[in-house]
């Protein structure tokens, strides 16, 4: 069976971390989602993947090729104007046979649930049971049948969640010719979906249990948190006489863990890496290639993407740091509120009562300066020394 990646779009709710790269090669425990996601279906028995691709297309064309590197077959098709899931699926009617896999590349699933829905003949749609549902399309269920589904409506009829995971079958691509646009300017796979149930055709609901969305940038903090939870160690660089490892690490080739360095895993640490000496790094974080994180730091529960360096008495607590950032001796990310309140982010309530900083690429940093928690600070921008830097920051500023 084949499958089909929707990797289309930017993400801009993903501010500021989408300007040069699009969602779904956004990284969490050092692979991007859609890797995350290629490898659960290469497990499940999916031998062809088409990328449906738009937005920072070379990044993910350049990322995974042909696929060879992980024994599968990938192709690409391109969505010149991103004008709804629907309007992608119909870029690939050409390509498709018979019943196919399609998932949203801003997800991951479990390759037990896909191979699962694999079995089907019927069309099938992965739903999710969640409490929280605002924002989010819900579907009602009669039986194992789905019967009606809501986009991102006030009163949900429901808490199960359209998780963006589906078995499709050839009969979609009648009804995507059928699909007006909706509210939003788009053509929605959703409506396409309802029409063939209204016509009468069975659309199953599958339940699942593991399920990564992506909406916002804390979200990667999240699945980052719980993909390390079954982290294998895998020491591939050196580790210093006077440096202590506890519980899981991952260190790339070329990598080096300078003596007086102290790492609580779950911790991954990429390629050509220098760690310490000196430092203190805190269980699930993510430290990309070619990062420096140097002495008297303490960092955790973070993300560094690849290049970042944060070399001098620094602390770096729940955030993510965009790729070639560089923070100055004595920079602090504030990551909890003194109220204890949950941390608020772009006019968005986070859920979460700590959040550190949400730095885009490329942002350089003067000494001692200070990042309010849940600060959000644009790709290119320059924070002046002893800055203190809070809300949301526009790409290329300056702060002084």
């Amino acid at each position: 069976m084949k499958a089909v990646v929707l990797a289309a779009g930017e993400g801009k709710r993903m501010f500021p971390f989408t300007e040069i790269r699009p969602k779904a090669m956004l990284p969490v425990a050092n692979k991007p989602i859609a890797e995350h996601l290629l490898i659960e279906l290469c497990q499940a028995g999916i031998e062809e993947v088409l990328f449906v691709v738009g937005y920072r297309s070379e990044t993910i064309r350049d990322y995974f090729g042909d696929g060879s590197k992980w024994s599968i077959s990938v192709q690409y098709a391109t969505q010149k104007n991103q004008l709804g899931t629907a309007d992608a699926v119909r870029q690939i009617s050409c390509w498709a046979e018979g019943r196919f896999i399609l998932v949203n590349g801003d997800v991951v699933l479990g390759r037990s649930h896909i191979r699962e829905i694999m079995q089907s003949h019927d069309p099938v749609m992965c739903l999710y049971p969640q409490t929280d549902v605002s924002g989010l399309g819900v579907v009602e269920m009669h039986g194992s049948r789905v019967s009606r589904i809501h986009e991102k409506v006030d009163n949900p009829p429901s808490n199960l969640v359209n998780t963006g995971v589906y078995l499709l079958t050839p009969e979609i691509f009648p009804a995507i010719e059928r699909t007006k646009l909706s509210k939003r300017g788009e053509y929605e796979l959703t409506d396409s979906l309802q029409l063939l149930i209204d016509q009468g055709v069975l659309v199953n609901g599958h339940k699942v249990r593991d399920w990564l969305n992506f909406t916002y940038p804390w979200d990667l903090l999240k699945a980052n948190e719980m993909l390390m939870t079954t982290l294998k160690p895998d020491v591939g660089g050196e580790i210093e006489p006077g440096a202590h490892v506890k519980g899981p690490l991952c260190l790339g080739v070329g990598s080096v863990i300078r003596a007086g360095s102290y790492i609580v895993g779950p911790v991954i640490i990429g390629d050509n890496c220098e760690i310490g000496p000196n430092c203190y790094v805190r269980p699930c974080t993510a430290i990309g290639d070619r990062c420096h994180v140097g002495a008297s730091v303490e960092i955790k529960n973070s993300i560094l993407m690849s290049g970042a360096k944060v070399p001098h008495h620094n602390y770096v607590g729940d955030s993510i740091i965009g790729e070639r950032c560089n923070l100055g001796a004595g920079t602090k990310a504030a990551n909890l509120r003194l109220d204890h309140e949950n941390i608020h982010s772009m006019g968005a309530d986070t859920g979460r009562k700590k959040l550190g900083a949400l730095v885009g690429d490329e942002v350089q940093v003067g000494i001692n300066a200070s990042i309010d928690a849940g600060c959000a600070i644009g790709s290119y921008s320059v924070i002046g020394p002893g800055a203190l830097v809070r809300g949301m920051v526009l790409p290329r500023s300056t702060i002084m």
